[in-house]
């Protein structure tokens, strides 16, 4: 990017991976400082693409496509997690290239998804673009992600993509008192293994919808929140929706507020729980609450849902697209 914020964001072919995202001095998001120590030590996908379905797949199984099942990875507990043992995030890119995309000069990746590539059928070709600027006052970063059934093998195969960057806006070594505010408190229950059961209540555990503070037992979480809350108003390409705000942080002591909006009807957020990264080449270990994650994606098992299922379905001849906005500033 040869614009003023080039030197904001850096970028990484492996996962096309977000190195980088300086506000006002500070790095917000966690990571390493080489594409080696990422391929060693990023267990908890700092700043990944994830795909080729995101979050998890019930009992690391893809039900009822092309007729057929199709047996994944079991990588988190039964389940399949973030597209298996060597997801997109684990995957090198091809780029970063310099495009202009809608008026704005950014960076392109391109990676292709083999038929059979753990496990999931049908040849992929998944698109990645980033664009910054300044929007009063605030630095902006878009990211768009756009994906094609482009082999033969197959009619059709499950799609579903995120970005899995954490976030610690404290300046500090965690995300202990920082202020947040999710845009709603919509949610999928899940089981003990992180599954829906399929039906869409309130979130019981702590108010996301209204103001609260992070880094405490009290208020962990690891669940999916909707921001849309009728699945079948889902389309498979949502750059067509309006974005919405997921939603707001900010701390007292930085002085940092960060703002994720998305065109996707759901969003993972998640605390940092279970972080557990070691020092690393002159980095401090990160652990518990090192960062924060908003992965807004599709439903959660979406492909094994019937009613669900529309939203990540991609068929030949087909697009599947999104789009996620974040936007920092200091006061």
């Amino acid at each position: 990017m040869s614009n003023p914020e080039e030197s904001a964001f850096t970028f990484l072919p492996l996962g096309a991976i977000i190195q980088e995202f300086n506000v006002g001095g500070t790095n917000i998001v966690q990571g390493f400082k080489t594409q080696e120590d990422y391929v060693k030590h990023n267990s908890p996908f700092f700043g990944a693409t994830i795909g080729r379905v995101a979050n998890r797949l019930k009992n690391g199984v893809l039900e009822n496509i092309n007729g057929q099942d199709y047996s994944l990875a079991q990588n988190n507990g039964p389940n399949a997690l973030h597209g298996g043992v060597k997801g997109w995030d684990k995957r090198v890119f091809e780029g970063p290239t310099a495009v202009n995309r809608n008026g704005k000069e950014g960076i392109f990746f391109k990676y292709l998804s083999k038929h059979e590539e753990e496990g999931y059928p049908g040849t992929v070709e998944v698109h990645v673009w980033y664009t910054a600027n300044k929007e009063d006052g605030k630095t902006v970063l878009e990211t768009e992600y756009e994906a094609e059934l482009v082999g033969d093998e197959v009619e059709e195969t499950a799609v579903n993509i995120t970005n899995h960057s954490y976030f610690n806006i404290s300046g500090g070594a965690d995300i202990r008192g920082t202020k947040a505010k999710l845009a709603t408190d919509s949610c999928i229950p899940l089981d003990n293994t992180s599954i829906p059961y399929g039906h869409i209540d309130k979130f019981k555990k702590v108010k996301v919808a209204e103001p609260f503070i992070l880094g405490t037992p009290e208020t962990e979480v690891d669940d999916c929140f909707l921001i849309e809350t009728d699945p079948f108003k889902v389309p498979l390409d949502t750059r067509s929706q309006a974005l919405k705000l997921l939603g707001e942080f900010s701390h007292p002591d930085s002085k940092l507020h960060l703002e994720v909006y998305s065109t996707e009807p759901a969003f993972q957020f998640y605390t940092g729980n279970f972080i557990d990264v070691p020092a690393v080449n002159g980095l401090p270990p990160r652990g518990k609450y090192a960062g924060f994650c908003v992965e807004p994606s599709r439903y959660v098992n979406a492909p094994n849902m019937p009613d669900w299922r529309h939203m990540v379905l991609l068929k030949k001849g087909q697009i599947y697209g999104s789009k996620i906005v974040y936007k920092a500033w200091k006061e």
